[in-house]
């Protein structure tokens, strides 16, 4: 079976619930259990999602049981075929069935037996899901953010026939990856827009791209304006703490720079809590509100593609 593992921002972790909860053609779906999983978890649960949650080292043995039990079922379909040919039942007459119940036997296993083959292919065909989710302070050092993902990169490469890198460009962490990792036994994904490019960050995710992004921060006419997602507003005071006082998080520098925060809506974090994060960031700051609508395409195409390539590329070898 194929084996796309996802190496994910938590701060994206809205888009990959949504993605993955509307993928209904999935053999399995497994997220490693860490501290920034949790949450994760129970969005997906909350859209229905079946899921395993096993810690990174028990998940190449998951996958071994996984493919043993779908080679043992081809298995049993090769040895039912043999035991049509004439060699096979050649076998002593007392403990051969009579020669009606055998005829109806035939015809039940012929009709087992299309369908075990049926449900082999189909789960064969369907990829195995692997999610890691690394935690929002590593935004605040690039070379930290770069190692960690390398590292579990590496880590995973080892099970998987495909990675997707669910981050965005990140003050140009990953600008390189592509071609640090050319040697890779496995091939590497991205967020990437419609011309093909790694998106810059999860505004321009949200956004639906960094043409989107760009043009949305040109309408703005000179105002400064900051981008809330639901992740962003429900982590801000978080990752405060950690920033060690940076601009991104400095009192006199935002409200010297910036006049309004835009409130960015999606499919998956709606209700009260969101509005009460961007007032409380709006009024921390001294902001105005304005709202738009989101974006599920660079995540969903990405998905997708990433997704697609692997099954193509498992199933031809």
């Amino acid at each position: 079976m194929p084996v796309l593992s996802i190496i994910a921002c938590e701060m994206l972790e809205d888009e990959l619930a949504y993605v993955l909860s509307e993928d209904h053609d999935l053999g399995q779906l497994i997220v490693l259990e860490n501290r920034q999983s949790f949450r994760f978890v129970r969005k997906l649960k909350s859209r229905n999602c079946q899921l395993r949650l096993f810690p990174l080292e028990k998940v190449p043995i998951f996958l071994k049981g996984v493919n043993n039990s779908v080679y043992n079922s081809a298995s049993v379909n090769i040895l039912k075929l043999l035991l049509k040919f004439q060699f096979f039942e050649k076998i002593p007459h007392h403990i051969r069935k009579k020669s009606k119940e055998k005829n109806n036997e035939k015809n039940n296993e012929k009709n087992d037996e299309k369908n075990d083959e049926k449900n082999n292919e189909k789960n064969k065909e369907k990829p195995i899901i692997v999610v890691n989710t690394l935690k929002l302070g590593l935004h605040a050092d690039c070379e930290l953010l770069r190692s960690e993902i390398y590292q579990h990169i590496k880590k995973m490469a080892a099970f998987s026939d495909g990675i997707l890198i669910f981050y965005g460009n990140c003050g140009h962490s990953l600008r390189n990856t592509e071609e640090e990792f050319k040697d890779l036994p496995c091939s590497l994904y991205f967020l990437k827009d419609e011309k093909g490019e790694i998106v810059d960050d999860c505004i321009s995710v949200a956004l639906g791209g960094n043409d989107n992004y760009a043009e949305v921060m040109q309408g703005g006419n000179g105002t400064g304006m900051i981008y809330l997602t639901p992740m962003w507003a429900s982590s801000w005071k978080q990752m405060r703490k950690e920033s060690n006082n940076t601009s991104d998080f400095n009192d006199s520098f935002l409200k010297r720079h910036y006049k309004k925060v835009v409130k960015i809506n999606n499919n998956i974090s709606t209700g009260s809590e969101f509005d009460e994060n961007v007032l409380d960031y709006a009024q921390t700051f001294d902001m105005s509100i304005a709202e738009m609508e989101g974006s599920m395409e660079i995540a969903s195409r990405s998905y997708l593609n990433a997704k697609n390539n692997v099954c193509k590329r498992v199933l031809s070898d």
